[in-house]
């Protein structure tokens, strides 16, 4: 056995000081280097603006971008404490922005309650910063100081006298660390939007002056989670027009709650942690759950609207068309999961239970109009569920085993390694003639799609089962659906829309999308599905031919060349033979995809809702102030 010589030992140890372990690993702290790590700065010193209004010290957040990419984050709270730290021996603001865990949320009397990174925040943006000004009102002076990459360049100074209090953060990303520093105002619009929401009353004023007329959003919710859902709303048909709505405060516990039903059939529950989003759940969205579900089949029952033997409705029923926004306020949070967004506190659970179940009963004793209609819909939602069950079971593919056989139209691979193949979903058997032919057969499946599917936006769960396109589709993919979906079971881990470039195209790859995103939204969440880029135009001379995704790179291309080409228009991807297809949109040597992402399910909801429900006018809407943007659209 070969020997190595020993040299593991206390000088192979290496420390890293102060803020060096964030810049060393960035990733740990802000869980990326690119987009999302990026804007996550932003939110960290928003937070901490949000911790002074939630303790009841500020009421304006102003947030700036800069023609350079630097951002301010300003307020009117406390101010950040200057004075010198008893222990330590330097000012409170040099403590709080070059240590970790630091601040006034570890010691529980600066803030009851606090969101953000649990006080790593500011110290963490101070080091993947190149630049960061520093101005501070509080005491009656104006403090100002300089840091870079979370060091100090100078000492903190008296810069004036001052009767407000406050304080601003200007920093700059640090180039080295990030990818792009380049800001999309659109993300941080709707988080402020969504802060504003969870948090009444606080005025939040965001400014982009890096357009040539600065963009510039006021947000003021008076009404906080009552105007939350109704802005979730606002394409739907209402059931009950005026939001159902109530705050509790119980053993250091702060429950709000909004509900407003719509005619759909889709369940939207978006829940918040001390205003950080709980994607994956958690105690709280339980205690939602089982409260609700209690008091409707309570409720149904002792009013005579559910019969004894006809047995419960289920939680799926009753949450039918709902669209619920569930905030806690919880003085020391447990965050859990794949993505540290899921609420662990087991006694919040118990509290937002019993305080759904008494305040909803209160409510439905008084609006029995309202109450027979949320408990008919639920009726309605049971026996289409129940309508579906069969429907269902045909649609299982529980292994490669089983007597469910795959859809006959589906070219499959030979390869069974799910990260290594993929599923191109087609426009019609022509192109699916093609891409067959043209396709890479050990990893490559094609699934031609007859016509348009069914705009499930519009139907139930039976009816999306019985459509024979989509029964293709799910048997396909292999996942199960809704509430049987399982991601581990998905036979291809990339799924690849590839349809017409024309207004048709458009409108099946929407559709597909729109299914999807209501029943196997998992696939968008896991990164999944794609949509394939088949080229415009050709340019063609003998035997050469130049492919092109956009008319601008055809006609610069055109201005260079000497060259005379014919041009062809494909408006089908039938028009492409089979290695054409395979060159330019099915290689992964060569082809453009893009990858579906869900950055706000909340505003893909409403994009959904405009585009796929009943009714007109938010659609035209749209589609005017988004024409604008279109481009090679056939007529």
């Amino acid at each position: 056995m070969a020997r190595f010589e020993n040299n593991y030992n206390a000088s192979n140890i290496q420390v890293l000081e102060g803020l060096e372990a964030v810049r060393k690993r960035p990733g740990m702290y802000i869980g990326s280097t690119g987009s999302k790590g990026l804007h996550h700065l932003v939110f960290e010193i928003v937070d901490n603006s949000i911790d002074e209004a939630v303790a009841g010290y500020c009421d304006a957040i102003e947030i700036t971008i800069h023609e350079d990419n630097s951002v301010t984050v300003c307020d009117n709270g406390r101010g950040i404490p200057t004075d010198i730290h008893p222990i330590i021996g330097v000012p409170a603001i040099e403590v709080i922005l070059t240590t970790l865990h630091s601040g006034a949320k570890f010691g529980g009397s600066g803030y009851t309650i606090s969101g953000g990174l649990h006080g790593v925040g500011l110290s963490v943006v101070n080091a993947l910063s190149r630049k960061m000004d520093v101005l501070i009102k509080r005491d009656g002076y104006i403090y100002k100081q300089r840091y870079e990459k979370g060091k100090p360049v100078t000492k903190i100074t008296k810069n004036g006298d001052t009767k407000e209090t406050g304080t601003s953060i200007h920093f700059y990303p640090d180039p080295e660390i990030f990818e792009d520093i380049t800001f999309d105002s659109e993300i941080i619009i709707q988080r402020l939007r969504e802060l504003s929401f969870l948090n009444k009353g606080i005025k939040i004023i965001f400014t982009d002056l890096r357009t040539e007329e600065p963009l510039k959003k006021e947000f003021l919710y008076t009404d906080g989670l009552k105007d939350f859902v109704l802005y979730i709303n606002k394409n739907k048909e209402s059931i009950n027009n005026k939001p159902i709505y109530f705050e509790n405060k119980r053993d250091e516990v702060v429950v709000e709650v909004a509900i407003q039903y719509n005619s759909g059939f889709s369940e939207n529950l978006y829940s918040f942690a001390n205003n950080i989003k709980t994607h994956e759940g958690g105690t709280h969205e339980v205690g939602f759950k089982n409260g609700l579900t209690r008091i409707i089949n309570d409720y149904a029952k002792k009013n005579g609207l559910l019969k004894e033997n006809d047995g419960n409705l289920s939680g799926e029923d009753i949450r039918e068309g709902i669209v619920a926004i569930i905030s806690v306020l919880v003085k020391e949070p447990q965050f859990e999961g794949q993505t540290k967004t899921k609420l662990g506190n087991t006694y919040v659970r118990g509290i937002v239970e019993s305080t759904i179940y008494d305040y909803m009963e209160d409510f439905l004793n008084e609006n029995p109009n309202v109450s027979k209609k949320i408990v008919d819909k639920a009726i309605s939602a049971r026996r289409a569920r129940e309508a579906a069950k069969k429907a269902r079971e045909l649609t299982r593919r529980k292994s490669a085993l089983e007597s469910i056989a795959l859809p006959g139209k589906l070219a499959d691979c030979s390869n069974r390694d799910p990260s290594q193949t993929e599923l191109f979903i087609v426009e019609g058997d022509s192109a699916g003639g093609s891409a067959k032919q043209g396709r890479d057969r050990n990893n490559q499946a094609i699934l031609p799609l007859r016509g348009k599917i069914l705009n499930v936006e519009k139907a139930r769960l039976d009816k999306v089962l019985s459509n024979e396109e989509i029964k293709s589709l799910i048997t396909a993919i292999g996942s199960g659906i809704d509430e049987d979906f399982d991601i581990k079971k998905s036979r291809y881990h990339k799924l690849i829309i590839m349809t017409d470039a024309d207004v048709d195209g458009s409108h099946i790859r929407v559709l597909l999308l729109t299914f999807f995103y209501r029943y196997m939204r998992q696939l968008i969440e896991y990164g999944y599905v794609y949509i394939a880029q088949p080229p415009l135009y050709g340019l063609k001379r003998g035997k050469e031919i130049n492919y092109f995704y956009d008319e601008e790179s055809m006609n610069n291309y055109l201005k260079e060349s000497e060259k005379k080409w014919s041009i062809q228009r494909y408006k089908g991807l039938g028009e492409m033979d089979p290695e054409q297809l395979w060159e330019t949109t099915m290689n992964p040597e060569s082809r453009t995809i893009l990858q579906v992402t869900i950055e706000d399910a909340i505003r893909a909801d409403g994009v959904f809702s405009s585009l796929m429900g009943d009714n007109v006018e938010p659609r035209r809407e749209f589609i005017q102030e988004n024409a604008k943007y279109v481009t090679n659209l056939d007529i």
